[in-house]
């Protein structure tokens, strides 16, 4: 199965395929459907076989009488809902990726680090299946949980796609010769430190693309960027998305929206010796010194850590969908997953 193939699968519920199910007042609840499973709540039970052969959309009933309406999740409830090892990328700002970073079929596209693998899947959708995704991520135990994720989305693990667990700085110039990455995306704390092997990867006119939550980071990495005289004028924007509620007249903005979630800042690689031309811009106090280097610092930004604990039930859960995956898939070899 290829990232441009049917990425879930289509016509009626079969055992192992993931649905989601949406209740009594709009609660969701994502299960892999299991000949003998059930789903319990306090509305009552829903039982997985009366699902499994009943076409995408339909609507059941459970034993208290409510009625459960059964889709197969798009790719931005399956990010959302899937299990995680770190945060993901939300899908508005995956879109907006996809987009600034002009990532197009046939590309050849390094990303670092893989996180849940919820970018990877944008990702793999639009290189199709004639370019390449090689995710980097420093710890396996994240990367095991992203494969699981990718593997329970396609299906199977796409073609496409390799994971190095690895430091992006020492293992990239091991994986790709020198301009031969189309396009770079970081989602890391300190994306400067790997930007000198990043601009040796590009291709004259590649983009890269840091994905960075704080002002001091978005500062760090735009002056290291212009620092470097490798790339074009940096780019810098954040996304938010705020829904509407529409009902009759009744039409205002939702109390609740998805703000700020992260930074995107652009670049694109000048060909060899060129020299870009000089930005005009007012006096401003735009200098710094040592004292505010050490703000930028990852320690400074703050990293975020899940605990062991938490970690190995995000990759029991992951592992246990793609196994569903598998199911689904035709891959009759393998047992069932367990709730």
């Amino acid at each position: 199965m290829t990232p441009t193939g049917p990425q879930r699968p289509s016509g009626p519920f079969r055992e192992g395929d993931r649905v989601q199910l949406t209740g009594p007042k709009g609660r969701l609840n994502t299960v892999t459907l299991r000949e003998d499973g059930e789903l319990h709540t306090h509305q009552g039970v829903l039982r997985h076989r009366d699902l499994i052969g009943l076409p995408d959309g339909s609507v059941v009933v459970n034993s208290s009488g409510h009625d459960y309406l059964a889709l197969r999740p798009l790719l931005r409830d399956f990010a959302m809902s899937m299990p995680r090892g770190a945060a993901i990328v939300y899908p508005k700002d995956a879109a907006q990726i996809v987009m600034q970073a002009d990532i197009f079929p046939g590309a050849v596209v390094v990303e670092a680090g893989v996180g849940s693998g919820a970018l990877s899947l944008s990702l793999l959708r639009a290189i199709g299946p004639a370019g390449r995704l090689v995710s980097f991520e420093r710890r396996e135990d994240f990367a095991e949980v992203a494969r699981s994720n990718v593997e329970t989305f396609f299906g199977e693990r796409p073609d496409t796609w390799d994971v190095v667990v690895g430091d992006l700085g020492e293992a990239l110039p091991d994986q790709f010769a020198d301009g031969t990455v189309d396009r770079v995306v970081l989602d890391m704390l300190a994306p400067w430190e790997c930007m000198d092997v990043v601009a040796d990867a590009l291709t004259p006119g590649g983009v890269v693309l840091c994905y960075v939550a704080t002002a001091t980071q978005l500062s760090r990495v735009a002056e290291y960027v212009r620092s470097t005289g490798l790339f074009t004028e940096p780019e810098a924007s954040e996304t938010m998305v705020r829904g509407w509620h529409v009902e009759g007249l009744a039409v205002r903005p939702d109390h609740r929206m998805v703000a700020h979630t992260g930074f995107l800042i652009t670049a694109r690689r000048l060909a060899p010796g060129a020299v870009a031309p000089q930005v005009k811009r007012r006096a401003s106090k735009s200098s710094y010194g040592d004292a505010d280097v050490e703000q930028w610092t990852p320690g400074a930004v703050g990293d975020r850590e899940i605990n062991d604990k938490n970690l190995r039930k995000r990759a029991r859960e992951a592992a246990k969908a793609a196994q569903g995956a598998r199911l689904a898939s035709g891959s009759r070899d393998v047992e069932p997953p367990t709730e």
